[in-house]
């Protein structure tokens, strides 16, 4: 497992390089538009999926989106969209 210290670190040369970092450290692009889309790219899986909730695993944490009528319009390897009246995003360690 890696220390706070070399992630740190990793995370600092990644920034003076200028380096994006979704694709450098795997990290999740969340994309909201107004409280009715959310596009999520860079995710792992899909975990749970209801009307009410949708939780997402990502690389470094879980993404739990909550409302009513959420649906996943699409999904690819690397995408996801989600529609509906969302109310809540939490991140999940």
């Amino acid at each position: 497992m890696k220390t706070n210290k070399t992630t740190t670190l990793r995370e600092k040369m990644i920034n003076n390089l200028e380096l994006p970092k979704d694709l450098m450290l795997g990290a999740a692009i969340l994309t909201v538009t107004g409280r009715k889309e959310a596009v999520i790219t860079n995710y792992k899986g899909i975990l749970e999926y209801e009307d009410s909730f949708i939780r997402v695993q990502t690389k470094n944490c879980r993404i739990l989106i909550s409302g009513a009528h959420l649906a996943i319009d699409y999904y690819t390897n690397e995408e996801m969209k989600i529609t509906g009246f969302i109310e809540d995003i939490r991140y999940e360690s």
